[in-house]
């Protein structure tokens, strides 16, 4: 019997997740000029194929270990908590966690502190080959991060992630996720390589570089790293950014999916559509 009352439709829940926005100082660009290392998705991936993103992926239960905190520089899970406050808390030191680890098994660039608290650099071949060997077997989950640290002796660059913004995949797509975004400055004397699996290729570029090309059907991207890297464009050093971020406004920005010109469109959650245009 029909009683006039339509079903609520049924979403995928989103998968919580991190990302980080890698920020270094464009080579030649005197004291203002910013680049960010973006990463291509293979164009057989069911998420976000063949465009240009951020490092990053899904919060592992391994990220969210109580043991991973004593490994993290200058965040506790309480603060963590405070900074974010719409995550669980278990979840909360882990999307730090989750950022540093992603960022390190996708583009080899670690964010990490040796024993003697200088940075981690992999400017020696050895070392630099130790640690490709490491993120080898993480790739095919042989080894696990946590223990990798700890046989370095190594506490996780925490406190170089600055919470950006936090975005949401749309309700009606099949794969979803809750993203943090986070910015932190490149270390020195690492060289990104994108894994060859998950992503075939990776840049750095500026953010109005970035905008330019995808308004030229050049660099495919989707909406939330439009938006951020529309955001990036108002700043001129890293050091900017960074300062940006404290006491930052972080809204909870869940886009939508509208049917428009015969194709599915990401459109904000106030209707607003972008507007493919470089940053001025």
């Amino acid at each position: 019997m029909n009683t006039g009352h339509k079903r609520k439709p049924t979403y995928v829940k989103p998968k919580d997740a991190s990302t980080v926005i890698l920020l270094r100082r464009r080579p030649n660009a005197g004291t203002n000029g910013i680049e960010v290392l973006m990463v291509l998705r293979h164009p057989g991936n069911r998420f976000v194929a063949d465009a240009y993103v951020y490092p990053g992926g899904a919060i592992d239960e391994e990220d969210c270990a109580p043991a991973m905190e004593v490994l993290c520089r200058g965040m506790t899970r309480e603060k963590a908590v405070a900074l974010m406050g719409d995550i669980p808390p278990e979840k909360a030191l882990g999307a730090w966690v989750a950022g540093i680890r992603e960022t390190f098994e996708e583009v080899g660039i670690l964010l990490a502190y040796t024993k003697d608290g200088g940075l981690v650099t992999l400017s020696d071949p050895k070392e630099a080959e130790k640690f490709s060997d490491y993120r080898d077997s993480l790739g095919k989950e042989a080894g696990d991060f946590r223990s990798m640290l700890e046989r370095e002796g190594l506490t996780l660059a925490t406190d170089r992630l600055h919470y950006f913004s936090h975005w949401v995949t749309p309700e009606p797509l099949p794969i979803r996720y809750d993203v943090r975004f986070f910015v932190a400055e490149a270390p020195k004397g690492q060289e990104a390589f994108h894994d060859g699996h998950e992503l075939v290729g990776h840049i750095w570029v500026t953010p109005q570089e970035a905008l330019e090309a995808y308004h030229r059907g050049d660099f495919k991207l989707v909406l939330p790293t439009i938006m951020t890297l529309k955001e990036l464009c108002a700043f001129g050093t890293v050091e900017d950014v960074v300062l940006a971020t404290k006491g930052k406004n972080i809204p909870r920005i869940l886009t939508k999916m509208e049917r428009k010109g015969g194709r599915n469109v990401e459109i904000m959650p106030d209707g607003s559509v972008f507007a493919p245009s470089p940053c001025k």
